[in-house]
């Protein structure tokens, strides 16, 4: 099986997810011209996981005011998903979402991705960036305990939109609005001159 790779096609997918409280089938294809960030956890009504899609639906109005959008996903079952979504914040719940909950019964998407793992049948904590030609831009595969940052998957989306618009690179830690570098050595040391 193929392993995904940086500028090339993203594994495409096509599945039912919860959106707004429905069922309605999703496909990558449906997202062409947005970035996407497609987010793997590793089951409903656990412990690290709400706190990651909470995190990142609360959030979703800034991905999309930049031309994201996000999709989390897991090998659960789409009514898994809803009875998630249908349990308050307070009892274990994640409430309302604003992103689509992806569900992967089969370990397909997951299996794709190369994040599942074979022995429990459930997915790494695998975050995708796919730009709007759907090719893949970032892939980070965390194991099960620990969490991601919003703020770093913002930043990132935010870093390469900017490269792929000025032909320019992001140095380390780079937000909007900081220097960038032309990417041949005359830019590098004009960079470095000015820090």
């Amino acid at each position: 099986m193929p392993v995904p790779a940086l500028q090339k096609p993203a594994p495409a997918f096509k599945g039912t997810a919860v959106v707004k409280g429905q069922f309605k089938d999703i496909s990558l294809s449906d997202y062409k011209g947005k970035y996407v960030i497609l987010f793997f956890y590793p089951l409903d009504f656990t412990f690290v996981c709400p706190t990651e899609i909470i995190a990142f639906s609360d959030r979703a109005n800034e991905f999309r005011a930049i031309g994201c959008e996000l999709i989390a996903a897991s090998c659960d079952s789409h009514f898994s998903h809803l009875a998630w979504i249908n349990t308050p914040r307070k009892q274990g719940g994640i409430g309302d979402m604003d992103i689509p909950l992806l569900a992967d019964k089969s370990c397909k998407i997951a299996r794709d991705y190369g994040v599942l793992d074979e022995e429990s049948g459930i997915p790494f904590r695998g975050l995708f960036v796919i730009d709007d030609k759907q090719n893949l831009r970032q892939i980070t595969i965390n194991d099960l305990p620990v969490g991601r940052s919003v703020d770093e998957a913002l930043r990132l989306v935010q870093a390469f939109q900017f490269t792929d618009k000025h032909g320019e690179v992001c140095p380390a830690g780079w937000k909007p609005g900081q220097k960038t570098m032309k990417p041949d050595p005359v830019g590098s040391k004009e960079y470095f001159s000015s820090s």
